[in-house]
């Protein structure tokens, strides 16, 4: 008899016990791929919280309409608890601002996001912001592009109600640019 050898093991026990194990493999195979996606600016950029992405396969060219370009500005953060980072998206021929927020004051505050494109045209949204310091998103409406992309800025402004001082600003100003 070999020295490593061990006896078959066999009864009730032992067919549910297999299957339990295989089902957990599978399932462990299937939801892994899940845990690494994820969409928006990545390498110190935060990351879009709002939904999945998926990377075009290499065979197929993806479509002009449907990747979206990113430019944003760099991750900023008060003493008084705002974090926010300021973006340009363009896809298919359309262009908005979009900020990526975080508001850990305590207290509800108001933003202002403009999107200035060229010959001084602008289209501002005002987001009321929560305190329940959940990381969250504020768009302008989506105009079509006029001129090129780079044109286009963002800027974010957080203060402590219409008439409070101003805690934070956060603009596109970034050159790197990201396609998804």
């Amino acid at each position: 008899m070999l020295r490593n050898h061990r006896p078959r093991v066999d009864g009730p026990v032992a067919g549910p016990l297999r299957t339990s194990v295989l089902a957990a493999l599978v399932a462990a195979a299937l939801l892994l791929p899940l845990t690494g996606a994820s969409a928006g600016p990545v390498d110190g950029r935060v990351l879009e919280r709002a939904g999945v992405s998926r990377v075009p396969s290499a065979s197929a060219p993806p479509s002009p309409d449907r990747i979206t370009l990113t430019r944003c500005g760099p991750e900023l953060a008060s003493p008084d608890g705002l974090e926010a980072q300021t973006c340009v998206l363009t896809r298919g021929g359309d262009t908005w601002a979009r900020v990526y927020y975080r508001n850990t004051t305590g207290e509800p505050v108001d933003a202002d996001l403009s999107l200035l494109g060229p010959d001084g045209r602008a289209v501002r949204t005002t987001c009321a912001i929560d305190a329940d310091d959940a990381p969250a998103t504020c768009e302008t409406p989506r105009e079509r592009t006029r001129g090129t992309v780079a044109a286009y800025t963002a800027v974010s402004e957080f203060a402590a109600g219409a008439e409070g001082p101003l805690l934070l600003r956060s603009g596109s100003n970034s050159a790197h640019v990201m396609g998804s």
